[in-house]
Protein backbone atom coordinates (compact mmCIF):
# COMPACT_ATOMS: atom_id res chain seq x y z
CA UNK A 1 0.00 0.00 0.00
CA UNK A 2 1.47 2.97 -1.41
CA UNK A 3 1.47 6.33 0.51
CA UNK A 4 0.48 8.22 -2.89
CA UNK A 5 -2.92 5.87 -2.42
CA UNK A 6 -3.11 6.25 1.12
CA UNK A 7 -2.55 10.15 0.84
CA UNK A 8 -5.49 10.35 -2.24
CA UNK A 9 -8.06 8.39 -0.05
CA UNK A 10 -7.27 11.32 2.78
CA UNK A 11 -7.90 14.19 0.21
CA UNK A 12 -11.32 12.71 -0.96
CA UNK A 13 -12.45 11.75 3.06
CA UNK A 14 -10.52 15.41 4.67
CA UNK A 15 -13.85 17.72 4.43
CA UNK A 16 -15.72 15.20 5.68
CA UNK A 17 -13.67 14.75 8.78
CA UNK A 18 -13.54 18.22 9.60
CA UNK A 19 -17.35 18.17 9.65
CA UNK A 20 -17.34 15.30 11.56
CA UNK A 21 -15.07 16.27 14.31
CA UNK A 22 -16.82 19.51 14.82
CA UNK A 23 -20.18 17.28 14.99
CA UNK A 24 -17.94 15.40 18.36
CA UNK A 25 -16.79 18.68 19.62
CA UNK A 26 -20.28 20.26 19.87
CA UNK A 27 -21.43 17.18 21.58
CA UNK A 28 -18.82 16.56 24.98
CA UNK A 29 -20.08 13.71 26.87
CA UNK A 30 -18.78 12.61 30.45
CA UNK A 31 -16.09 9.64 31.18
CA UNK A 32 -19.07 7.21 31.05
CA UNK A 33 -21.54 8.65 29.22
CA UNK A 34 -20.23 8.52 25.64
CA UNK A 35 -23.94 7.46 24.60
CA UNK A 36 -23.85 9.78 21.58
CA UNK A 37 -20.63 9.41 20.20
CA UNK A 38 -20.43 5.72 20.75
CA UNK A 39 -23.58 5.83 17.91
CA UNK A 40 -21.51 8.16 15.60
CA UNK A 41 -18.66 5.92 15.63
CA UNK A 42 -20.64 2.29 15.22
CA UNK A 43 -22.42 4.18 12.32
CA UNK A 44 -19.54 5.35 10.65
CA UNK A 45 -17.33 2.25 10.56
CA UNK A 46 -20.91 0.22 9.53
CA UNK A 47 -20.58 2.47 6.79
CA UNK A 48 -16.99 1.95 6.18
CA UNK A 49 -17.59 -1.85 5.78
CA UNK A 50 -16.51 -2.64 9.31
CA UNK A 51 -17.76 -5.59 11.83
CA UNK A 52 -18.72 -3.58 14.85
CA UNK A 53 -19.52 -4.39 18.47
CA UNK A 54 -20.99 -1.79 20.83
CA UNK A 55 -21.54 -1.58 24.19
CA UNK A 56 -17.83 -2.79 24.91
CA UNK A 57 -16.85 -2.38 28.74
CA UNK A 58 -19.62 0.43 29.03
CA UNK A 59 -20.09 2.76 25.91
CA UNK A 60 -16.95 1.20 24.24
CA UNK A 61 -16.76 0.66 20.24
CA UNK A 62 -14.67 -2.28 19.05
CA UNK A 63 -14.22 -2.18 14.63
CA UNK A 64 -12.18 -4.91 13.02
CA UNK A 65 -10.98 -4.32 9.42
CA UNK A 66 -10.00 -7.70 7.51
CA UNK A 67 -7.73 -7.56 4.69
CA UNK A 68 -7.55 -9.22 1.86
CA UNK A 69 -4.18 -10.51 2.46
CA UNK A 70 -2.47 -12.63 5.44
CA UNK A 71 -0.63 -11.07 7.90
CA UNK A 72 -0.81 -9.74 11.39
CA UNK A 73 -3.61 -8.21 13.85
CA UNK A 74 -2.42 -4.84 14.99
CA UNK A 75 -4.74 -2.39 17.42
CA UNK A 76 -5.35 0.91 17.19
CA UNK A 77 -7.05 3.14 20.29
CA UNK A 78 -8.98 6.44 20.21
CA UNK A 79 -10.41 7.39 23.14
CA UNK A 80 -13.64 9.35 22.84
CA UNK A 81 -14.99 10.92 26.17
CA UNK A 82 -14.93 14.94 26.89
CA UNK A 83 -12.53 16.62 30.05
CA UNK A 84 -15.07 17.65 33.33
CA UNK A 85 -15.19 20.59 34.61
CA UNK A 86 -13.25 20.19 37.60
CA UNK A 87 -10.74 19.14 35.44
CA UNK A 88 -10.13 22.20 33.31
CA UNK A 89 -7.30 24.40 33.72
CA UNK A 90 -9.15 26.78 36.23
CA UNK A 91 -12.30 24.87 36.34
CA UNK A 92 -15.42 25.15 33.76
CA UNK A 93 -19.10 25.26 33.67
CA UNK A 94 -19.19 21.63 31.89
CA UNK A 95 -17.70 19.13 29.93
CA UNK A 96 -15.84 20.17 26.91
CA UNK A 97 -13.55 18.58 24.85
CA UNK A 98 -10.31 20.09 25.33
CA UNK A 99 -8.05 16.97 25.76
CA UNK A 100 -8.37 16.86 21.77
CA UNK A 101 -10.00 13.05 22.21
CA UNK A 102 -12.82 14.51 19.01
CA UNK A 103 -9.57 14.93 17.21
CA UNK A 104 -8.23 10.96 18.07
CA UNK A 105 -11.48 10.19 17.52
CA UNK A 106 -12.27 11.87 14.30
CA UNK A 107 -8.65 10.51 12.89
CA UNK A 108 -9.05 6.54 13.70
CA UNK A 109 -12.74 6.80 11.82
CA UNK A 110 -10.41 8.29 9.00
CA UNK A 111 -7.79 5.72 9.32
CA UNK A 112 -10.70 3.39 9.36
CA UNK A 113 -12.22 4.59 6.31
CA UNK A 114 -8.73 4.72 4.11
CA UNK A 115 -7.68 1.48 4.86
CA UNK A 116 -11.53 0.35 4.12
CA UNK A 117 -11.40 1.65 0.58
CA UNK A 118 -8.13 0.32 0.50
CA UNK A 119 -9.36 -3.49 1.78
CA UNK A 120 -7.40 -4.99 -1.27
CA UNK A 121 -4.20 -3.88 -0.39
CA UNK A 122 -4.59 -4.53 3.05
CA UNK A 123 -2.76 -7.20 4.58
CA UNK A 124 -3.73 -9.09 7.97
CA UNK A 125 -6.62 -7.14 10.44
CA UNK A 126 -6.69 -4.24 12.11
CA UNK A 127 -8.86 -3.52 15.20
CA UNK A 128 -10.54 -0.28 16.08
CA UNK A 129 -10.61 0.78 19.93
CA UNK A 130 -12.93 4.03 20.52
CA UNK A 131 -12.43 4.14 24.27
CA UNK A 132 -14.57 5.50 26.96
CA UNK A 133 -13.47 7.34 29.97
CA UNK A 134 -10.25 7.89 29.12
CA UNK A 135 -10.10 10.85 31.69
CA UNK A 136 -11.31 8.91 34.88
CA UNK A 137 -8.43 6.25 33.99
CA UNK A 138 -11.06 3.47 33.78
CA UNK A 139 -11.82 2.95 29.78
CA UNK A 140 -8.99 1.04 29.06
CA UNK A 141 -9.13 -1.29 32.00
CA UNK A 142 -13.10 -1.82 31.26
CA UNK A 143 -11.74 -2.85 27.29
CA UNK A 144 -9.09 -4.92 28.34
CA UNK A 145 -11.27 -6.60 31.43
CA UNK A 146 -14.25 -7.07 28.66
CA UNK A 147 -11.60 -9.79 26.54
CA UNK A 148 -10.66 -7.27 23.56
CA UNK A 149 -7.02 -8.27 23.18
CA UNK A 150 -7.57 -11.55 23.88
CA UNK A 151 -10.69 -12.20 21.83
CA UNK A 152 -9.00 -10.48 18.75
CA UNK A 153 -5.78 -11.66 19.21
CA UNK A 154 -4.08 -8.23 19.28
CA UNK A 155 -0.01 -8.72 18.69
CA UNK A 156 0.78 -5.20 18.87
CA UNK A 157 -0.99 -1.52 20.13
CA UNK A 158 -1.56 2.58 18.82
CA UNK A 159 -2.34 5.55 19.21
CA UNK A 160 -1.98 9.43 18.39
CA UNK A 161 -2.47 12.15 21.17
CA UNK A 162 -2.67 15.66 20.41
CA UNK A 163 0.18 17.55 21.75
CA UNK A 164 1.73 21.22 21.97
CA UNK A 165 4.34 20.53 18.59
CA UNK A 166 3.21 22.48 15.40
CA UNK A 167 0.88 20.80 13.27
CA UNK A 168 2.47 18.65 10.76
CA UNK A 169 5.13 17.12 13.40
CA UNK A 170 5.04 13.93 15.60
CA UNK A 171 6.44 13.58 18.69
CA UNK A 172 7.78 10.09 19.20
CA UNK A 173 8.66 8.41 22.36
CA UNK A 174 10.78 5.56 22.34
CA UNK A 175 11.66 4.28 26.02
CA UNK A 176 9.44 7.16 27.45
CA UNK A 177 5.58 8.03 27.37
CA UNK A 178 3.83 9.34 30.45
CA UNK A 179 4.05 9.01 34.35
CA UNK A 180 1.65 6.66 36.36
CA UNK A 181 0.32 7.87 40.15
CA UNK A 182 0.46 6.69 42.91
CA UNK A 183 -1.43 8.26 46.24
CA UNK A 184 -1.39 8.06 49.96
CA UNK A 185 -3.19 9.05 53.08
CA UNK A 186 -1.75 10.33 56.31
CA UNK A 187 -4.36 10.19 59.31
CA UNK A 188 -2.84 12.42 62.85
CA UNK A 189 -3.69 11.88 66.44
CA UNK A 190 -3.96 13.85 69.03
CA UNK A 191 -5.27 17.75 69.76
CA UNK A 192 -2.81 19.48 67.50
CA UNK A 193 -3.49 17.04 64.35
CA UNK A 194 -4.73 19.85 62.31
CA UNK A 195 -1.69 21.91 62.56
CA UNK A 196 0.83 19.03 62.84
CA UNK A 197 -1.24 17.33 59.35
CA UNK A 198 -0.34 21.43 57.64
CA UNK A 199 3.22 20.98 58.73
CA UNK A 200 3.51 17.29 57.51
CA UNK A 201 2.04 18.52 53.86
CA UNK A 202 4.63 21.00 54.04
CA UNK A 203 7.03 18.80 54.68
CA UNK A 204 5.83 16.07 51.73
CA UNK A 205 5.19 18.63 49.40
CA UNK A 206 9.03 19.70 49.69
CA UNK A 207 9.88 16.25 47.98
CA UNK A 208 8.56 17.33 44.79
CA UNK A 209 11.25 18.64 42.34
CA UNK A 210 9.05 20.18 39.42
CA UNK A 211 6.11 22.40 39.39
CA UNK A 212 3.45 22.95 37.25
CA UNK A 213 3.30 25.33 34.35
CA UNK A 214 1.92 28.91 35.19
CA UNK A 215 2.25 30.30 31.82
CA UNK A 216 2.58 29.66 28.69
CA UNK A 217 6.21 30.87 29.03
CA UNK A 218 6.29 28.09 31.42
CA UNK A 219 4.70 25.58 29.13
CA UNK A 220 7.06 26.50 25.91
CA UNK A 221 10.09 25.98 28.42
CA UNK A 222 8.42 22.23 29.36
CA UNK A 223 8.01 21.40 25.66
CA UNK A 224 11.74 22.31 25.59
CA UNK A 225 12.85 20.29 28.37
CA UNK A 226 10.96 17.23 27.19
CA UNK A 227 13.36 17.24 24.12
CA UNK A 228 16.28 17.75 25.73
CA UNK A 229 18.82 15.02 26.34
CA UNK A 230 19.06 14.26 30.56
CA UNK A 231 16.93 17.69 31.05
CA UNK A 232 14.77 18.45 34.10
CA UNK A 233 12.30 15.56 33.42
CA UNK A 234 14.85 12.63 32.31
CA UNK A 235 14.32 12.11 36.87
CA UNK A 236 11.93 14.08 38.26
CA UNK A 237 8.34 13.81 41.41
CA UNK A 238 5.77 15.74 41.08
CA UNK A 239 3.81 16.10 44.18
CA UNK A 240 0.69 17.37 46.22
CA UNK A 241 0.09 17.12 49.65
CA UNK A 242 -2.92 18.82 51.04
CA UNK A 243 -4.13 18.91 54.68
CA UNK A 244 -7.40 18.75 55.95
CA UNK A 245 -8.16 18.89 59.57
CA UNK A 246 -6.07 16.05 60.76
CA UNK A 247 -5.27 14.21 57.27
CA UNK A 248 -2.53 14.32 54.53
CA UNK A 249 -3.78 13.35 50.89
CA UNK A 250 -1.01 13.16 48.89
CA UNK A 251 -1.16 12.49 44.76
CA UNK A 252 2.33 12.11 43.02
CA UNK A 253 4.02 11.04 39.69
CA UNK A 254 7.56 9.98 39.31
CA UNK A 255 10.07 9.07 36.90
CA UNK A 256 11.22 6.40 36.36
CA UNK A 257 8.15 4.69 37.37
CA UNK A 258 10.70 2.26 40.12
CA UNK A 259 11.09 5.33 42.20
CA UNK A 260 7.45 4.73 43.80
CA UNK A 261 8.92 2.46 46.37
CA UNK A 262 11.50 5.28 47.00
CA UNK A 263 8.97 7.76 47.22
CA UNK A 264 6.75 6.00 49.40
CA UNK A 265 9.28 5.08 51.92
CA UNK A 266 10.16 9.10 52.14
CA UNK A 267 6.45 9.58 52.72
CA UNK A 268 6.05 6.90 55.11
CA UNK A 269 9.06 8.21 56.88
CA UNK A 270 7.70 11.72 57.49
CA UNK A 271 4.63 10.78 58.74
CA UNK A 272 5.93 8.49 61.25
CA UNK A 273 8.02 11.14 62.49
CA UNK A 274 4.36 12.07 64.29
CA UNK A 275 3.46 9.67 67.07
CA UNK A 276 0.45 7.88 66.05
CA UNK A 277 0.40 8.91 62.58
CA UNK A 278 -1.42 6.10 60.22
CA UNK A 279 -0.39 5.91 56.43
CA UNK A 280 -1.96 4.00 53.41
CA UNK A 281 -1.62 3.52 50.07
CA UNK A 282 -3.17 2.07 47.25
CA UNK A 283 -1.90 -1.86 46.55
CA UNK A 284 0.02 -0.80 43.81
CA UNK A 285 0.69 2.67 42.04
CA UNK A 286 -1.28 3.18 38.48
CA UNK A 287 1.83 2.62 35.69
CA UNK A 288 3.21 4.56 33.96
CA UNK A 289 3.14 4.76 30.24
CA UNK A 290 6.65 3.29 29.17
CA UNK A 291 7.02 2.98 25.07
CA UNK A 292 9.39 0.21 23.56
CA UNK A 293 12.34 2.36 21.93
CA UNK A 294 12.53 -0.37 18.29
CA UNK A 295 8.52 0.33 17.69
CA UNK A 296 8.99 4.15 18.52
CA UNK A 297 12.28 4.22 16.19
CA UNK A 298 10.62 2.56 13.15
CA UNK A 299 7.50 4.70 13.57
CA UNK A 300 9.32 7.61 13.19
CA UNK A 301 11.13 5.88 9.78
CA UNK A 302 7.87 5.69 8.67
CA UNK A 303 6.90 9.13 9.41
CA UNK A 304 10.14 10.96 8.01
CA UNK A 305 9.38 8.40 4.61
CA UNK A 306 5.57 9.36 4.54
CA UNK A 307 5.51 13.27 5.55
CA UNK A 308 9.24 14.06 5.20
CA UNK A 309 12.14 14.45 7.48
CA UNK A 310 11.14 17.43 9.48
CA UNK A 311 7.89 15.63 10.88
CA UNK A 312 9.73 13.94 13.42
CA UNK A 313 11.05 14.88 17.32
CA UNK A 314 12.09 12.75 19.83
CA UNK A 315 10.84 13.58 23.50
CA UNK A 316 13.80 12.42 25.84
CA UNK A 317 11.63 12.49 28.80
CA UNK A 318 8.45 11.69 30.33
CA UNK A 319 5.92 13.91 28.81
CA UNK A 320 3.90 15.89 30.19
CA UNK A 321 5.01 15.35 33.57
CA UNK A 322 1.82 16.22 35.46
CA UNK A 323 -0.55 13.96 33.01
CA UNK A 324 -0.97 9.91 32.58
CA UNK A 325 -3.17 7.78 31.04
CA UNK A 326 -4.87 4.98 31.26
CA UNK A 327 -3.16 3.43 27.57
CA UNK A 328 -0.69 2.26 29.63
CA UNK A 329 -2.70 -0.94 30.26
CA UNK A 330 -2.46 -1.89 27.28
CA UNK A 331 1.21 -1.39 26.94
CA UNK A 332 1.61 -3.38 29.71
CA UNK A 333 0.49 -6.17 27.84
CA UNK A 334 1.50 -5.81 24.12
CA UNK A 335 3.91 -3.60 22.53
CA UNK A 336 3.03 -0.44 20.57
CA UNK A 337 3.55 3.07 20.21
CA UNK A 338 1.95 6.29 21.64
CA UNK A 339 2.75 9.18 19.85
CA UNK A 340 2.11 13.07 19.90
CA UNK A 341 0.02 14.51 16.95
CA UNK A 342 1.37 17.86 16.60
CA UNK A 343 -1.72 20.28 16.50
CA UNK A 344 -0.27 23.94 17.42
CA UNK A 345 -1.37 26.00 14.03
CA UNK A 346 1.60 28.69 12.89
CA UNK A 347 1.60 31.87 15.44
CA UNK A 348 -1.19 30.01 18.07
CA UNK A 349 -0.39 30.23 21.80
CA UNK A 350 0.78 27.29 23.16
CA UNK A 351 -1.85 26.89 25.79
CA UNK A 352 -4.33 26.59 22.20
CA UNK A 353 -2.75 23.29 21.91
CA UNK A 354 -1.62 21.87 25.37
CA UNK A 355 -4.64 19.76 26.82
CA UNK A 356 -7.17 20.97 29.12
CA UNK A 357 -7.07 25.13 28.67
CA UNK A 358 -9.94 26.54 28.57
CA UNK A 359 -8.60 27.89 25.15
CA UNK A 360 -7.35 24.97 23.86
CA UNK A 361 -8.05 24.89 20.16
CA UNK A 362 -6.47 22.33 17.78
CA UNK A 363 -5.32 23.27 14.00
CA UNK A 364 -7.68 20.68 12.52
CA UNK A 365 -5.40 20.32 9.61
CA UNK A 366 -3.86 17.52 11.96
CA UNK A 367 -6.73 15.45 11.36
CA UNK A 368 -5.60 14.38 7.92
CA UNK A 369 -2.16 14.59 8.48
CA UNK A 370 -2.70 12.45 10.95
CA UNK A 371 -5.03 9.96 9.11
CA UNK A 372 -1.96 9.89 6.52
CA UNK A 373 0.16 9.03 9.26
CA UNK A 374 -1.68 6.39 10.63
CA UNK A 375 -2.97 4.58 7.89
CA UNK A 376 0.33 4.07 6.22
CA UNK A 377 1.95 2.72 9.54
CA UNK A 378 -0.92 0.07 10.54
CA UNK A 379 -0.55 -1.17 6.53
CA UNK A 380 3.03 -1.31 7.43
CA UNK A 381 2.57 -3.45 10.81
CA UNK A 382 0.21 -5.75 9.34
CA UNK A 383 2.49 -7.24 6.62
CA UNK A 384 4.15 -10.44 8.34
Amino acid sequence: MGNGAVDAEVARLEGGLIELRRDIHRHPELPGEERRTAGVVARELRAAGLTVTTGVGGHGVVGVLHGTRPGRTVAYRADMDAVPPKDIVGGGPAAAHLCGHDIHTTVALGVAKVLARLRRHLSGTVVFLFQPAEESLSGARALIEAGVLERTRVEEIHALHCGPFPVGRFAVTGGYGMPGQDKAEVTLQGPDAPEAARRLAAGIGALSTVTPPQTPADIERMVTDAQTPDGPFARFVALRASAREARVSVSYRCWPQERYTEIRGEIRRLAMSYAGAAVSFPAEPFPALVCPEPDARALARHLRSALGRDSVATLRSAFPPFSGEDYALYLDRVPGTYTFLGVRAPGAPVTTSYPHFPDFAPDERSIGIGVRAMAGWLAQRTRC
